[in-house]
């Protein structure tokens, strides 16, 4: 799914082609722990998705995390992807899937916590990080959207609404089709509250 920023300088405006991006870590945050896996679509077309498991680069877990994932250090260790290999796949997918021209946007669905381990892992392993300095939280959005409390952003109260009550898998590239379907939702509902304002 595409759009043009608006507000911009001239110069700045680029078609946007927005991206869904889920992680699972082996922990809460990309000093301490590994990145295990990333999974992403582009929105509005979740067919077109990307999925890798990395080779753990640090040896820390928080168990309640690994339970989350269902991935094991011992499988990745063996299985994984080398965290370089993995990120040069992944920017070789946005390459394919965004248009020349667009600009990639980050959406994640509590973007900061999955933003930190992409931005960390690009800049680590590759020098340089193809979403560029941000990212749109879908959380935010929607609070933005709705007026509503923080404590309503969460899936137990959007999953009702926007996908029919099921639940994260916390496979990464499913939980990133999942909230990518949310964004879209949301980025339609927008667009009918600016048309019937006008």
């Amino acid at each position: 799914m595409t759009e043009t920023r608006l507000g911009a300088r001239d110069e700045d405006i680029r078609p946007e082609t927005y991206v869904s991006v889920d992680v699972e870590t082996a922990g809460p945050n990309p000093g301490t722990y590994a990145l295990l896996s990333i999974g992403a679509c582009v929105v509005g077309e979740p067919e077109r998705g990307f999925y890798v498991e990395l080779t753990p680069d640090k040896d820390a877990v928080l168990e309640t995390s690994m339970a989350i994932g269902g991935l094991t250090m011992e499988y990745l260790v063996a299985e994984g992807v080398p965290p370089h290999t993995a990120l040069l796949q992944f920017e070789e997918w946005l390459e394919r899937e965004v248009p020349p021209g667009h600009r990639p946007v980050f959406v994640g669905f509590n973007a900061p916590f999955d933003w930190m381990f992409v931005s960390d892992y690009f800049w680590r392993y590759l020098g340089r990080n193809p979403f560029g300095h941000s990212a749109v939280d879908v959380k935010a959005y929607y609070m933005g959207m709705t007026g509503s409390s923080w404590a309503s952003t969460s899936l137990r109260h959007l999953s009702p609404l926007y996908l029919g009550g099921r639940h994260l898998s916390h496979n990464a590239l499913g939980d990133a089709r999942d909230q990518g379907e949310i964004f879209r939702a949301l980025l339609t509902e927008a667009t009918a509250l600016r048309v019937s304002r006008d």
